[in-house]
């Protein structure tokens, strides 16, 4: 009868033993903590994947940093960094004098300009002042003569809402664009003899639109008869 329940007991430690031994081989063991040096690591990912994922912020520009910044693009021949800034339905006016000529002036779209510098088609531009002969010329043509004739980027003077050079040419743009502001870079000559007669001016004009300055029109200006 002892013989009998030792052998019970034992047969139940053994089974009880594997049934324990079972249970510890299915628990897996927990993966190390991460290090130091992999949690900063980690965290520097996720802190760039949210850049990423933010979209910056549109720079708003005023006035006076719009035309600078137009300018200088001008300067580069950079027309598709131009293009950002024409309004979006008015476009951009071409006048090579003064006076705006709503009826004969080229405008362009901003479509338009991006391409405006390759483009090899000849415009007619207006007048020519004191010979009345055609101004047809491609925009580069135009652009030597009647944009960038001076480096008005670094202009001897600029002004806003203020008329710096100073011709026979009726100044009709406050009449054409009411609204607008105009930014003048100007110099006031270059050759002692002409006495101030070959001043030059480039006047960017520029609308406001929800909280955007837009280039309406750039004017040439210079001393006419």
């Amino acid at each position: 009868m002892k013989t009998t329940l030792y052998g019970f007991f034992l047969t139940l430690v053994i089974v009880l033993s594997g049934c324990s031994q079972t249970e510890i081989d299915r628990i897996e063991p927990e993966p190390p903590a991460p290090s130091e040096q992999e949690e900063m690591d980690q965290a520097s990912e996720e802190e760039i994947t949210s850049d990423h994922d933010e979209k910056p912020e549109e720079q708003i520009l005023t006035l006076e940093e719009t035309a600078d910044t137009i300018v200088h693009l001008l300067k580069d021949h950079d027309m598709k960094g131009v293009a950002d800034f024409i309004h979006p339905t008015d476009g951009v006016r071409f006048s090579p004098y003064g006076y705006i000529d709503v009826d004969n002036d080229q405008v362009f779209s901003a479509e338009e300009v991006k391409n405006l510098w390759e483009d090899e088609t000849v415009y007619h531009w207006g007048s020519l002042d004191g010979t009345g002969e055609p101004i047809d010329k491609t925009f580069p043509e135009y652009y030597e003569r009647f944009v960038y004739d001076e480096d008005y980027a670094n202009a001897e003077e600029t002004a806003v809402d203020e008329r710096l050079g100073h011709g026979n040419t009726l100044d009709n743009t406050k009449e054409v664009y009411p609204s607008a502001s105009v930014v003048e870079f100007h110099f006031s000559g270059f050759e002692e003899q002409y006495e101030g007669m070959d001043w030059r001016s480039l006047r960017l004009v520029l609308k406001e639109e929800d909280d955007k300055w837009y280039l309406v029109s750039i004017i040439h200006d210079e001393w006419t008869t």
